[in-house]
């Protein structure tokens, strides 16, 4: 009997997005990060109560880029990079965590920059975790 290929899924649904004023405080507060500029992750590892391994948010301050239109742009190629490269970091992670995305730069990216920035943001928020549960 054959076995099914099974697909990972790419999806981002609404029950990922990190969006309690609480748990939003709580990372901006207490939180640890990891850098790749233009890039800055942060994350705090924290329980949820639907399950869900990771929420994420995803900020580009209006001081760096004025026109919304523009942020509104590099918010949405943020999100696609994270829905293409998650799978990788939280397949081999254990715990849940509430993290947001903070782009740095000053001037428009294009989608190669975030994608690799993003993956290597994860690394090293990879690497990090697994020297914390190591210790």
């Amino acid at each position: 009997m054959p076995l099914k290929n099974k697909k990972p899924v790419f999806s981002f649904p609404k029950k990922e997005k990190l969006k309690s004023k609480k748990h939003i405080e709580a990372l901006f507060g207490t939180g640890s990060s990891v850098n790749n500029y233009p890039l800055k992750l942060i994350y705090l590892k924290t329980d949820f109560a639907d399950g869900s391994a990771a929420k994420t948010m995803v900020v580009v301050p209006k001081k760096n880029i004025k026109s919304a239109v523009k942020r509104n742009r590099v918010k949405r190629l943020l999100r696609e990079a994270y829905r293409l490269n998650r799978q990788d970091t939280f397949n081999n992670i254990e715990g849940s965590f509430a993290l947001a995305i903070l782009y740095l730069g000053k001037e428009m990216p294009d989608y190669p920059l975030i994608a690799n920035k993003m993956v290597r943001v994860f690394q090293k928020f990879l690497k990090k975790q697994l020297d914390e549960q190591a210790d």
